[in-house]
């Protein structure tokens, strides 16, 4: 197993020295900026980034292979012909990057650069001391990578609803990384249940079995030799059905052992419990399934056991309600016994799980949590804790500012507070919580302009549809994008 020792030099300074924060404080990006890298969004779709040197070089296109594209892109995203301008200014070099919504090549070499020295470290070995605020770009592109991985398993619950473990061949889940193979889809159980007269009612909504999440490994041989292992990764979506909120309220903890039904307690603060709710979904069984922690425990001993030999490491990811269960099931497994395989968690804008013994528990097994947190989002602050008793917060955490984002509204609502694509954009925009929004980010807004149209300034709206842009077929509350529809079938590139 590689040591932390052997961490090269480039990982152990900032990503963002004194010098370059000042300059940002300086030159920092304006709306003119950000407004032209829509212009190259949509009119310099093929153009890459030109040199940083004093007299700008001639921007060449992107080839591409005839090959399948990774993901669909709407046609008027294609390509423009012709010639694309290089950039004029040196300010606009720094601030106004034409990759800055750029795909990289689906069939090209990874834009992600070599991390086998120093994968322990950007997994928490030393709980990312020095890599958090300023940011390391490579821990920015992993945590981007890993929420992929969770809007994933919303896409794949999207698409069958109502998919049961009996249908676990049939589940298609749409991921972003074509190096990952997905082993094993993930169903969480209600322990409760609608009463009769609504079950027949509403049977979608009585479904106590529902598709959760997945479970994936890297299989491209080139990418596990970049990452330095072989990845397992357990991806987890949010709430979605009215029994997962229905669990989520039950705020009441009960003890981290193997009685589901356990009541509901708050004696003994010494003794490791958890939200009742949380704990439910995680360990009820279904009607012939087993329980979501068997499921998860079962497949990641099965694949431990196919690599044994081999430098392996397990990241657990989820949104919302799936950053809780990724905590216990990293909780879990780190306590499973056996080979000590680092676990590592990248949650985004997830609750409180536990008491303090619970969190001390988590940590003493060696199980390693980064909590992605937006200072406006309400989620994190639940359960509540009074006085500091009762629940507290695992891991290290990553605190981004949802108003820092040259896109969104300072107003903007709760639920966009708390969306998973929100959250992902966040993360590619920061620097450290001294600098701007970096306006090189590579992630496409375009998803951000689809998922919460409503809470983006209406700057960038009306630029968007000054342009004619015409975004998936999507309904956007106070944005005239709601009536510039494609094929609901479209599917955005999004890269890192």
């Amino acid at each position: 197993m590689t040591s932390a020792a052997a961490v090269p030099t480039s990982l152990l300074r900032p990503a963002v020295n004194t010098a370059h924060a000042a300059r940002v404080s300086v030159l920092a990006p304006t709306n003119k900026a950000h407004l032209g890298n829509l212009e190259h969004l949509f009119r310099n779709r093929g153009a890459v980034e030109s040199t940083a040197t004093a007299a700008a070089a001639p921007v060449q296109p992107v080839r591409r292979r005839r090959q399948a594209p990774l993901l669909r892109l709407p046609s008027f995203l294609k390509r423009a012909r012709g010639d694309v301008a290089a950039i004029a200014t040196q300010e606009e070099q720094v601030y106004l990057s034409p990759r800055l919504f750029q795909p990289v090549p689906p069939d090209g070499p990874s834009p992600r650069g070599d991390i086998a020295a120093a994968w322990q470290r950007l997994h928490g070995a030393d709980g990312w001391r020095g890599l958090l605020d300023p940011l390391h770009p490579d821990l920015r592109r992993e945590i981007v990578r890993y929420g992929e991985f969770v809007d994933a398993a919303y896409g794949a619950f999207l698409a069958r609803p109502d998919a049961a473990p009996g249908d676990a061949d049939a589940v298609r889940v749409p991921l972003h990384d074509p190096a990952y193979r997905v082993t094993a889809p993930l169903f969480a159980t209600s322990s409760v249940g609608l009463p009769s007269l609504l079950a027949l009612a509403a049977p979608c909504a009585a479904q106590r079995t529902s598709l959760v999440g997945y479970v994936a490994v890297c299989e491209n041989q080139d990418e596990v030799r970049r990452m330095g292992r072989r990845d397992i990764v357990i991806a987890l979506r949010g709430t979605c059905t009215v029994l997962e909120w229905a669990e989520n309220v039950r705020a009441g903890l009960v003890p981290a052992t193997e009685a589901a039904d356990a009541a509901p307690s708050t004696g003994d603060a010494s003794a490791p419990k958890v939200e009742c709710g949380f704990w439910n979904l995680y360990k009820t069984a279904g009607d012939g399934s087993p329980s979501l922690s068997e499921m998860v425990v079962s497949e990641v001993r099965m694949l431990l056991k196919k690599y044994e030999g081999e430098e392996v490491s397990i990241t657990v990811t989820g949104h919302s309600l799936g950053a809780a269960l990724a905590v216990l099931i990293a909780d879990e497994l780190a306590g499973d016994g056996g080979a000590p395989t680092p676990v590592a968690v990248f949650s985004f804008g997830g609750p409180r799980v536990g008491n303090r013994a619970f969190a001390e528990r988590v940590e003493a097994r060696g199980a390693r949590v980064l909590r992605v947190v937006n200072a406006h989002d309400v989620v994190p602050h639940l359960p509540p804790r009074p006085g500091g008793r009762w629940y507290a917060d695992v891991g290290r955490e990553l605190r981004l500012d949802s108003r820092a984002s040259p896109y969104l509204r300072p107003d903007a609502d709760a639920g966009c507070c708390h969306d998973l694509e929100a959250y992902i954009h966040l993360v590619d925009g920061f620097l450290s919580s001294h600098c701007p929004f970096r306006a090189n980010a590579k992630r496409s807004i375009l998803r951000l302009l689809k998922n919460q149209g409503a809470n983006v300034k209406q700057l960038y709206i009306s630029k968007a549809v000054d342009m004619r842009v015409r975004l998936d077929a999507v309904d956007m509350p106070g944005s005239p994008l709601g009536r510039l529809g494609t094929p609901p079938s479209t599917v955005l590139e999004c890269v890192h």
